[in-house]
């Protein structure tokens, strides 16, 4: 019935008393090299395998993990870090500090896609084999959260293998091979079609459920899925298409879980772009008129109804409500067509313009469904789309091409905190200065860029919320992006799978349960 998903989920023989765990997603990890992808699809894999100094638990918090404890130094110089002692690594290598050194080398490198979480530190001071300093160049009281998702490397493994740096083109060992200290190995890689990871006997911590083996297989036809679920061969998918939640629901034998993503859905622009792709001379988006007539164009709670079935809710801003740092008060342009017609026609755009709009169409929840309906609504601005959707394998060389003009874009803070998006998307991209990585469109704005060193050193909480909401009102006024809405999250699981929905949408090994 479905030959390539029954062949790719077959069970091995599992010890007596021992779990497996099934599961599927639209998107497949792009590589197991936790420095070359930062993205959800590789972190949530690789959380289970990798380990970093911080983790965030069932509620968010940050919790000790590689390290045990951390403290500030001085008067806000850096960040002390205390090792946990007698931790192996899969291949059985010993984690210490010189891997710890290795690690902000290699993830704060230009090569790497995370560097720009390390902007803020000037040296990291190996003080002795188990206490490590990280110095900043201002006091930075969220630097522990924000390094929840950056992982140990051995430095050994990776010099004996040629993966001392991340290499996201053309790849090397750590692309298709990994070695952490997590509580799960990979035991097989095929990219787009499954991975295998088995539970390492050697790890340190002790909260871990009974899954002591999970096959994940991507699936991008959300049919194939939910047939899949329901015929008992998936343990778990995600997302369920909207349209088929309430089905999955009130099938026999699985549930919905629903929750909120912190992931805020946008449109992006080509704002440093002298041409665009698919028009003629000049950039029109680089007139804020031009941007407000997009924000106007599109009718956001009718997406909302028709598309993702009332399952998400609309956002004005780049973070949504919960996050450290929201600002309240803040409205999304009301839909007017006529409104956003006239704005064009005040820019000198009357009979509009043609321009590329691409997006991905296995990344995010019904994203293909969104960007067509978003199409349509800027024709009837006037306006001609050139719209393409592809792969997310694709998509994200586009975007780092410059080949691109209007875009689709998700983001989700790892930090759970506004100054996160300020950082990766509305900062003037630098390279020396590790800003700016995911401002694909290369906005740049003078008092942002101001701010942001500011944001990120105040500690008083009323002081940097003043200069939050700066940012957000700066953000709006400008049209440097269009925030349309937090994207839901609506997991199907079978009966006697017990799972903890995180709002980051990564799945926890660790933290499941399957019944026999």
């Amino acid at each position: 019935m479905r030959p390539f998903l029954t062949a790719a989920l077959l069970a091995a023989a599992l010890p007596a008393g021992a779990a497996e765990l099934r599961y599927a997603a639209t998107s497949d990890p792009n590589t197991l090299d936790p420095n070359a992808g930062n993205s959800a699809p590789v972190f949530s894999l690789l959380g289970n395998v990798y380990e970093g100094l911080v983790r965030r638990g069932r509620d968010m918090s940050i919790e000790p993990a590689l390290a045990t404890a951390w403290e500030p130094i001085g008067d806000g110089e850096g960040w002390r870090f205390t090792l946990r002692q007698g931790v192996t690594f899969h291949g059985g290598e010993a984690f210490t500090a010189e891997d710890v050194i290795f690690s902000y080398e290699r993830a704060s490198s230009e090569e790497s896609d995370t560097s720009s979480w390390f902007a803020p530190v000037s040296e990291v001071v190996m003080v002795d084999d188990y206490t490590v300093d990280f110095m900043t160049t201002a006091p930075n009281p969220i630097f522990p959260d924000s390094i929840a998702n950056w992982m140990m490397m051995d430095s050994g493994w990776a010099a004996a293998n040629g993966a001392e740096r991340p290499n996201i083109e053309q790849g090397n060992y750590a692309t298709l091979n990994a070695n952490g200290t997590g509580p799960y190995r990979v035991t097989e890689r095929q990219p787009g079609l499954r991975t295998v990871l088995e539970a390492y006997d050697g790890w340190w911590g002790e909260d871990r459920g009974n899954v002591t083996r999970a096959v994940f297989t991507p699936v991008q036809n959300a049919a194939t899925s939910v047939a899949a679920l329901l015929s008992g061969e998936l343990d778990l998918i995600e997302p369920v298409p909207v349209q088929d939640a309430n089905r999955v629901d009130t099938a026999d034998g699985v549930q919905v879980v629903r929750g909120i993503e912190a992931r805020v859905i946008m449109l992006g622009f080509p704002h440093d772009a002298d041409g665009l792709i698919a028009g003629g001379e000049g950039n029109p988006f680089q007139d804020a008129r031009v941007r407000q007539a997009v924000a106007k164009a599109i009718n956001v709670p009718a997406i909302l109804q028709t598309v993702m079935r009332g399952s998400a809710e609309p956002v004005a801003q780049l973070v949504g409500e919960g996050m450290r740092g929201y600002t309240d008060g803040l409205e999304r342009p009301a839909y007017d067509l006529e409104g956003a017609k006239a704005l064009l026609a005040e820019a000198g755009y009357p009979d509009g313009f043609r321009f590329s709009l691409k997006c991905p169409n296995d990344r995010y929840l019904n994203d293909e469904a969104v960007c067509t309906a978003i199409n349509a609504m800027l024709a009837q601005l006037g306006l001609e789309p050139a719209f393409e959707t592809m792969p997310v394998a694709n998509y994200w060389p586009t975007l780092r091409e410059d080949d691109h003009d209007m875009y689709l874009l998700g983001w989700s803070p790892g930090t759970f905190d506004a100054e996160h998006p300020i950082r990766f998307l509305l900062s003037t991209p630098n390279a020396e200065k590790r800003l700016g990585s995911w401002n694909f469109g290369g906005y740049s704005n003078a008092r942002i860029d101001e701010l942001l060193p500011m944001i990120q050193s105040e500690i008083d909480d009323t002081k940097r919320q003043a200069m939050l909401d700066e940012v957000a009102q700066i953000q709006l006024d400008d049209v440097a992006y269009v925030p349309l809405y937090v994207q839901p999250l609506i997991w199907g699981v079978k009966d006697g799978v017990e799972v903890v929905q995180r709002p980051d949408n990564f799945l926890v090994l660790r933290w499941m349960n399957v019944a026999g």
